[in-house]
C-alpha cells in the first residue's frame, strides 16, 4: 500500500507540471488576441485588463513549470524521463541546474521564462507601447510553449513533454513488462560529463537571456509598422537592443570560457556550427544598433535599421531551428538530437519571417527615406559602411554553417571546409581588420560635416599606431608580417578611442560607451592575434615512438608520456606526474611543473590538476587545468590514462620485525614505530567486538614529506585480524600482522605499488597574453553598459 501511495505522490507532480504547460499555452493565446485588441480599440479597456490578468496567469504557469521540473530533477523521480535522462543521484546540486537546460524542453523552458521576465518589465515600463509590443512577445511565447505541449493532435505530436513518464517513451524496453519496475530503476542516466562544469551552470541562462530579449527591438519595429509611427519607437527599441548586444555577447564569450576550461582542443573559439549561430544574430544586431544611432544622428538608412533589427530575431530563430532540428547531426559538440520537432521549429521560424516580411510590404511605400547620401567625411558614412562589413561577415559565415541545411533541402552532397578554422579565418581577418579601423576612423569624425583638419587628425593617430604596430609586432615575437594588418586594426582602433575618450573622463562617463566599447575590440584584436599566432604545443613526443595507436601522427608528437614519479624535461620545465585523486566521479591527476632557467636552476613551480572521467559512453572525457599569468597561460590535459583503474597491485612484500624505535626501509622512503597504541579508536572497525585490538603508530618518511599510518591487528573470537594501512603518497602499504610476547616486538609486512602501468599522457600549450582576450570582452561589456545607461537616462529624461 506505501508503494502505491508513494508512486501517486511522484505522478501528482508530473500532473502539476502537465496542466501548468497548457494553462500557460491557453493564456499566452488569450493574452495574445486581447493585447491585438486592446490596440486596435484603445477606447475599450477590458481588452487591457483581459491581457494583463492572463499574462498573470501565463507568468504564474511558467513559474509552477519551473518549481516542477526541479522538484521531480532533485528528488531523483526517475520514473519521468527527463529526469532519467539528464541527471543521476551523485550530482552535486549545482550541477543538477544543469540538467534543467540541457535537454531540449529544459532550454525552451529557460527560454519561456526569460520572455515571461522581460514581459513583466514591458509591462510597467512600455507606456503607450504596451499593446502592440506584448502582442507580438506573446506571439513568441505562444510557439514557445507549444513545444513543451507534448500531445498528439490526429497522428501529428505537437512539443515534446519534460514530465513524460519513462514507461510511456520507452514502452518496448523488457523492464516496464515487470509489475515493480520503479524498484529497478535506481539511478538515472547523468549529466553529460562535457557539461559539468561551472561555466555551465551560468552560460546557458545568460545566453537565453540575451537570445529573449531580442524580441523587443523585434516587437517594437513590428508595432511601428502596425502603428505607422515611423520616429517614436526607436527611443524605447534602442536601450533593448543595446541589452541584447551586452547580454548576448556576454553569453557567447562565457561559451568561449566554457570551451577554453571544459574541452581539450586546446582554445576558446572553433568556428562550431551552434557557435556561428549565436554569432551571426549578434553580429547582426550590433549592426542594426549602429545604423539606429545614425538614423537618429541623420535621418537616414532607416529601412535599413529596421530590416536589420527584424532580421536578429529571425536568425535566434534560424540558429533555433539549426540547433535542435538535428539537421547539423554529429557537426556539432553543442546541437540537440531531433525530438520530432523540426517541422514544428521551422512552422515557428516561417511564421514570424512572413509576419515580418508582411508587415515590410504593407508599410514600403511610407517608410521613411534618405533626403540625400552621407558624405563620405562624415561619422554616419564610416558607421554605414562598418554596419555593411559586418553584414557581409554574417552572411559568410551563415552560408558556410547552412551546408547541412542545403544538402538537405537541395539534396547536395556539399562537404563543409576540411580546415574549418583555416577557411573562417581566412575570410574573417580581412573584415575584422576594417572593422577595427573603422571604429577609430568613424569615432575622430563628427556627424554630419567636418572640417579638413578632421581628415588630418585621423592621419596623425594612424601614423602613431603603425609605430605602435611595428614595436608590438617585435615585442610580441610575432614572425608573419600578414599579421601586422591585424595588430595596425586593433592598435589603432584603441588608440583612436583613448582620444575621445579623454574628455569624458572628467564626470560624464556615461557618455563614452562608444569608445570604451571599441577600446575593448581593439584589445580582443590583439588577444586573439597574440594568443593564437604564438600558440605553442610544448609537450613534444622527442622518443620518435607512437604513444597511442588511436593516435594521428600529430597527437603522437603533440603528446608527451609520463610515468608517476619520474621526472621529464618538457620545454623551459621539468614535469612530474605526482599522483591521482577521485573527486566525485572524475580522477584529477597532479602534474608538478618546475620552471628551469638558463642556469638550469628552479625559478619557481606550481601544480596542475587535469581531470578526466572513463565515461562508457563517451571514453575519456579530459577537463584541463590551467595556470594564469598576466603574460601566458600554461594549458594542460590528458590525453589517455590507463584504461582500467582496478584494484591497485602491490608488489616487493617484506616482513619486519620491530619494536618501538625501529625503522623500517623500503625503496620508496622508510618508517620509524613510534609505539604500540592498545587504546585504538578506529572508524572502520568495530571497537566493541574485539578482545583485543592494538595500533602500530608508524612515521613514514618520503624524500620530502612525513605521514602518518597506523595498521591494525586485533583479537575477535579468539580468532586474529589483520587492517592494513595504505600511504598513498608513498606508494606504500603496512600491514600488522602479529605480536611475538618472547622477544617483545611485532611483526608489520610492506609492499610497494606497482605503478608499471600507472601513467598519463599529456598535452600542454602555451597561450601567450590570453589574458587580453579576456580583459577585451569585459571592457566591451562596460561600454555596452555604459551606453545602455545613456539611452534610459535619455529616455526617462524626455
Amino acid at each position: 500500500m506505501s508503494s502505491v501511495t508513494f508512486i501517486g505522490e511522484h505522478l501528482f507532480w508530473g500532473n502539476l507540471g502537465h496542466s501548468a504547460v497548457v494553462i500557460s499555452f491557453i493564456s499566452s493565446i488569450l493574452a495574445t488576441i486581447s493585447y491585438f485588441f486592446a490596440e486596435r480599440n484603445p477606447l475599450d479597456k477590458s481588452w487591457g485588463n483581459i491581457a494583463k490578468y492572463s499574462f498573470h496567469l501565463h507568468s504564474l504557469a511558467v513559474i509552477t513549470i519551473i518549481g516542477t521540473l526541479f522538484k521531480i530533477i532533485y528528488s531523483h523521480y526517475f520514473e519521468y524521463h527527463y529526469a532519467w535522462q539528464h541527471s543521476s543521484r551523485d550530482l552535486p546540486v549545482h550541477f543538477m541546474i544543469s540538467c534543467f537546460w540541457e535537454g531540449q524542453e529544459g532550454s525552451f523552458l529557460l527560454w519561456i521564462f526569460w520572455q515571461m521576465v522581460i514581459g513583466q518589465i514591458l509591462l510597467r515600463t512600455s507606456k503607450s507601447w504596451l499593446n502592440p509590443v506584448m502582442a507580438v512577445l506573446m506571439l513568441s511565447q505562444i510557439a514557445l510553449t507549444s513545444m513543451l505541449l507534448g500531445v498528439k493532435i490526429l497522428s501529428y505530436k505537437m512539443g515534446s513533454s519534460p514530465f513524460e513518464l519513462l514507461r510511456n517513451v520507452m514502452v518496448d524496453a523488457p523492464i516496464f513488462k515487470q509489475a515493480d519496475y520503479l524498484s529497478k530503476v535506481k539511478d538515472g542516466n547523468g549529466l553529460n560529463p562535457l557539461l559539468q562544469n561551472y561555466w555551465m551552470v551560468i552560460h546557458p541562462p545568460t545566453l537565453f537571456f540575451g537570445f529573449a530579449t531580442t524580441i523587443v527591438p523585434f516587437a517594437y519595429a513590428i508595432a511601428a509598422l502596425w502603428r505607422r509611427d515611423y520616429k517614436e519607437w526607436l527611443k524605447p527599441a534602442l536601450p533593448w537592443a543595446l541589452i541584447s548586444v551586452m547580454v548576448l555577447g556576454a553569453g557567447i564569450i562565457m561559451g568561449g570560457f566554457w570551451a577554453y576550461e571544459s574541452l581539450s582542443f586546446g582554445g576558446y573559439w572553433a568556428w562550431d556550427p551552434v557557435e556561428n549561430a549565436s554569432l551571426v544574430p549578434w553580429l547582426i544586431l550590433i549592426a542594426g544598433v549602429h545604423v539606429m544611432i545614425l538614423h537618429k544622428a541623420s535621418g537616414n538608412s532607416y529601412i535599413v535599421a529596421v530590416v536589420l533589427i527584424l532580421a536578429t530575431f529571425l536568425l535566434v530563430l534560424y540558429a533555433t531551428f539549426l540547433t535542435r532540428s538535428g539537421i547539423l547531426g554529429n557537426s556539432s559538440v553543442h546541437s540537440f538530437t531531433d525530438l520530432g520537432m523540426s517541422g514544428q521549429l521551422l512552422v515557428f521560424l516561417l511564421f514570424f519571417v512572413f509576419l515580418a516580411i508582411g508587415m515590410m510590404i504593407w508599410r514600403w511605400k511610407e517608410m521613411p527615406r534618405s533626403a540625400k547620401d552621407e558624405e563620405i567625411y562624415t561619422r554616419e558614412f564610416w558607421m554605414f559602411i562598418g554596419s555593411l562589413i559586418m553584414v557581409i561577415s554574417s552572411f559568410q559565415i551563415t552560408l558556410t554553417t547552412s551546408i547541412p541545411v542545403f544538402n538537405k533541402v537541395f539534396g547536395a552532397n556539399m562537404a563543409p571546409p576540411a580546415d574549418v578554422i583555416g577557411h573562417y579565418n581566412k575570410w574573417q581577418m580581412p573584415m575584422a581588420i576594417l572593422i577595427g579601423v573603422l571604429t577609430a576612423v568613424a569615432q575622430l569624425l563628427k556627424y554630419k560635416k567636418n572640417k579638413p583638419e578632421a581628415v588630418k587628425k585621423i592621419g596623425i593617430f594612424a601614423a602613431i599606431s603603425l609605430v605602435l604596430t611595428v614595436v608590438l609586432f617585435f615585442a610580441f615575437e610575432l614572425r608573419n608580417y600578414v599579421y601586422i594588418g591585424l595588430l595596425f586594426a586593433g592598435v589603432f582602433g584603441i588608440v583612436a578611442n583613448f582620444i575621445t575618450l579623454l574628455p569624458f573622463l572628467s564626470g560624464k562617463i556615461k557618455l563614452a560607451g562608444a569608445s570604451v566599447a571599441h577600446i575593448g575590440f581593439g584589445v580582443l584584436l590583439l588577444g586573439v592575434l597574440v594568443s593564437s599566432a604564438n600558440k605553442q604545443v610544448i609537450s613534444l613526443n622527442t622518443t620518435g615512438e607512437a604513444l597511442n595507436p588511436e593516435f594521428d601522427n600529430k597527437e603522437n608528437v603533440e603528446n608527451i608520456f609520463l610515468e608517476r614519479g619520474k621526472p621529464n624535461r618538457m620545454g623551459d620545465y621539468i614535469i612530474t606526474y605526482v599522483r591521482d585523486s577521485m573527486h566525485w566521479v572524475n580522477t584529477y591527476y597532479q602534474v608538478n611543473y618546475k620552471k628551469i632557467n638558463a642556469q638550469g636552476e628552479v625559478d619557481y613551480e606550481f601544480n596542475l590538476y587535469p581531470n578526466g572521467q572513463i565515461n562508457p559512453k563517451f571514453g575519456l572525457v579530459a577537463n584541463p587545468d590551467t595556470k594564469h599569468y598576466m603574460s601566458h597561460d600554461v594549458f594542460t590535459y590528458v590525453s589517455s590514462v590507463p584504461s582500467q583503474k582496478s584494484g591497485a597491485k602491490f608488489v616487493n612484500e617484506k616482513t619486519h620485525e620491530v619494536k618501538p624505535g625501529d625503522t623500517i626501509y623500503t625503496n620508496n622512503g622508510y618508517a620509524i614505530l613510534q609505539g604500540i597504541n592498545s587504546n585504538t579508536d578506529a572508524s572502520q572497525v568495530d571497537v566493541k567486538n574485539f578482545q583485543v585490538l592494538l595500533g602500530a603508530e608508524l612515521k613514514v618518511y618520503t624524500l620530502d614529506k612525513v605521514y602518518d599510518a597506523m595498521p591494525m591487528y586485533g583479537v575477535q573470537n579468539n580468532s586474529a585480524t589483520s587492517y592494513e594501512a595504505l600511504v598513498d603518497e608513498a606508494k606504500l602499504k603496512f600491514n600488522f600482522k602479529g605480536v611475538n610476547p618472547e622477544n617483545k616486538t611485532i611483526t608489520i609486512t610492506t609492499a610497494e605499488k606497482d605503478t608499471s602501468g600507472d601513467f598519463v599522457i599529456m598535452k600542454a600549450i602555451i597561450f601567450p597574453w590570453i589574458n587580453l582576450v579576456w580583459a577585451g570582452t569585459i571592457i566591451m561589456i562596460i561600454g555596452f553598459l555604459l551606453s545602455i545607461i545613456k539611452r534610459i537616462s535619455d529616455l526617462t529624461t524626455a
